[in-house]
């Protein structure tokens, strides 16, 4: 396997082509858990954050943090709505009670994924 490395002129230095790998998630726009864990990486696991830029799994590790953590909300929502008997017959007829019950299962499952 070999490998030819490209240089271009720049002024009177030779400078590699050098780019990271094109990345299939490029045009995914990251949610609230990727761009946390993304800030979370870049601030307390240098390394790491590192590691997976220079390999070109960054993009692919934020889209899958991302997508698993929205996942995992629906899913509480649900069960958490489940058990506090939550239904639209609440919503019909007491909307604030209903409104104030989601609010609390929202913040509930938030700090659950975070």
């Amino acid at each position: 396997m070999s490998y030819e490395i490209t240089y271009r002129k720049v002024g009177d230095f030779y400078i590699p082509n050098l780019a990271f790998p094109k990345s299939k998630y490029l045009n995914y726009k990251l949610g609230k858990y990727g761009r946390m864990r993304a800030r979370y990486l870049k601030e307390h696991k240098k390394a790491e954050y590192t590691i997976l830029l220079i390999d070109g799994k960054l993009d692919e590790h934020l889209y899958n943090t991302d997508i698993e953590c929205k996942k995992r909300f629906e899913l509480l929502m649900k069960q958490f709505a489940e058990r506090e008997h939550i239904t639209e017959e609440l919503k019909a007829t007491n909307q604030m009670e209903w409104i104030q019950k989601m609010n609390c299962i929202k913040n509930s499952v938030e700090e659950i994924i975070i």
